[in-house]
């Protein structure tokens, strides 16, 4: 390889090494193999399943910290009936789990249980502050949302920025997952050009079948960037093929490395395949892949 070929290499290692990666209720069973292919200490975002109840985010949560790792449970803040129930939850959270950062977002439910409809309402009320939370995770949407106007999402997303840091938070713009970096690099630039000096991380799909993260996808409103995965998979042996994030993580290394992107690191969602999805991190993380003569990169 030369010298930038080198360069790219190393950048795409680093990102991998220090990217964070979620797990689901579901997948705990494999938090113990996990810890052969991820470091000690690594970030893992602990997601909340339809109908999943509270006591079972704090169950993973403590089995994630068990396991020697940094647990950041997802809080759909509209499920929440009362202030009380997120006063005991956050204390529950910290006191068993020894969670340090939560991950607000609304949900994608048409209206609220209780008072918090949107993640501001949790900013202003002072509870993470009373529990001794100082960092927090926000959901970033660099290709809009498919139910909120693309002006009223980045209202918010400004909004939310400035409190948290008014509030004296540590604060990762994390975002929905997306196929193609360049949606994703614009957004980073419009932010930090407002003066948003939150981290930023992008989201990105671990390898899974096409018919899988289609279905992600059209679930949960992927934009344009969907059609990285192709408009009209032509057959269903197309549909059972792999698919990686190699493509989009070296366009965002190459970003990353030529000092012009703006964004601090990324982010695996696993869609059920949590171990499949540590295994290639470790791989990536060691060096073993090669760059393609075109784009992306291929295991080795």
């Amino acid at each position: 390889m030369g010298v930038v070929d080198v360069a790219l290499a190393q950048t795409i290692t680093h990102l991998a090494r220090n990217a964070s990666i979620e797990i689901n209720v579901q997948d705990l069973e494999q938090l113990d193999a996990s810890r052969s292919h991820l470091a000690p200490g690594k970030k893992i975002y602990v997601s909340h399943l339809p109908r999943q109840s509270w006591s079972e985010t704090e169950r993973a949560c403590r089995a994630v910290h068990g396991a020697g790792f940094d647990p950041v449970p997802h809080i759909p803040v509209r499920l929440l009936p009362d202030a009380a129930s997120l006063d005991r939850l956050l204390g529950e959270l910290v006191q068993s789990a020894e969670v340090r950062e939560v991950l607000l977002i609304a949900g994608d439910y048409p209206r609220a249980l209780g008072p918090y409809s949107t993640v501001v309402d949790v900013l202003r009320s002072g509870l993470l502050d009373r529990h001794g939370l100082r960092r927090v995770s926000l959901a970033g949407h660099p290709e809009g949302h498919p139910k909120v106007a693309l002006d009223e999402i980045r209202r918010a997303e400004y909004e939310k920025a400035a409190l948290a840091h008014l509030a004296g938070l540590d604060v990762t713009f994390l975002t929905q997952f997306f196929f193609e970096s360049a949606p994703f690099l614009a957004w980073t630039q419009e932010l930090r050009s407002r003066g948003v000096r939150a981290r930023i991380v992008g989201g990105l799909a671990g390898p899974a079948s096409v018919a899988t993260l289609f279905r992600f996808a059209m679930r949960c409103g992927v934009g344009p960037s969907i059609r990285a995965l192709g408009a009209r998979p032509s057959s269903l042996m197309k549909l059972a093929t792999d698919h990686g994030p190699e493509t989009v993580l070296r366009e965002l290394a190459s970003a990353y490395s030529g000092n012009r992107a703006g964004f601090d690191g990324v982010h695996l969602f696993c869609f059920g395949g949590f171990l499949r999805t540590c295994e290639w991190l470790h791989a990536i993380t060691h060096g073993r892949f090669a760059l393609n003569d075109g784009s992306g990169f291929v295991r080795t």
